[in-house]
């Protein structure tokens, strides 16, 4: 197993971003999605990125997830720069350290709600019985406990996404990336499962970025940003 040495700027942040900058393309076709950006996320903290479709907030989730390097600056994660590590080590973060929910939830459909959360477990290295605990105790804490032995077909939509954000907290991830994870719900049900998610970040204490159009959900965060002339900007909704 790789180990890394945490050297922490601020110990109140799992996600630090410092000067970062991020382009497509070059010379006049060159589009730049952030110039000398900066963002702290802090312990037990929910940030909202609203823009528009297309102003860069799924480039600026993949950034932060390692899956992207930036052009110029930095990325740290629980105080460790990323900018300079191997793509095996950067991998090997991305699995322990981070958690993602997408739209869509992309759920394994061959495997039962609890299995879907249960695997990311044993890839880590967790044993069976250890990977089907936790994953029944976060299944329960989201409120589908007794959804655990269905297959994705045989949920709801909220069901499907709640067991989601159930597998994406399954390691523990210091930091959780959610991609407009209601776009595809009804106003009630994304209640439900932003609820879901924000009472995650607080028991885990995880740092959290969340891109959403929906403005009513965007305001039950702790603050709420933009991308606006190729940086992050806090605004009021």
């Amino acid at each position: 197993m790789i180990r890394w040495k945490r050297c922490a700027m601020n110990d109140q942040a799992h996600l630090e971003l410092e000067n970062v900058s991020y382009a497509y393309g070059e010379g006049k076709d060159r589009l730049q999605i952030l110039s000398n950006a900066n963002l702290v996320v802090g312990k037990a903290e929910m940030v909202a990125l609203v823009a528009p479709s297309g102003a860069g907030k799924s480039t600026l989730l993949h950034l932060c997830g390692l899956l992207e390097r930036p052009r110029h600056g930095e990325i740290r994660i629980s105080g460790l720069a990323t900018g300079a590590l191997s793509d095996r080590v950067r991998t090997l973060m991305r699995r322990s350290a981070v958690g993602f929910v997408y739209q869509f939830h992309h759920l394994l459909p061959e495997f039962s709600a609890l299995e879907n959360v249960a695997i990311p477990q044993m890839i880590a290295g967790s044993s069976l019985g250890a990977a089907r605990k936790r994953a029944r105790e976060l299944l329960e804490m989201l409120g589908v406990g007794a959804r655990a032995s269905h297959r994705p077909a045989e949920l709801s939509g909220g069901e499907q996404q709640r067991v989601a954000i159930a597998r994406a907290a399954a390691n523990f991830p210091k930091i959780i990336l959610a991609d407009e994870p209601t776009g595809n719900l009804d106003p009630q049900t994304s209640t439900m499962v932003f609820e879901a998610l924000l009472g995650l970040v607080r028991e885990h204490q995880s740092s959290a970025l969340i891109a959403t159009h929906d403005h009513d959900l965007a305001r039950r965060a702790d603050r709420v940003l933009t991308l606006r002339d190729a940086g992050l900007v806090a605004i009021e909704l």
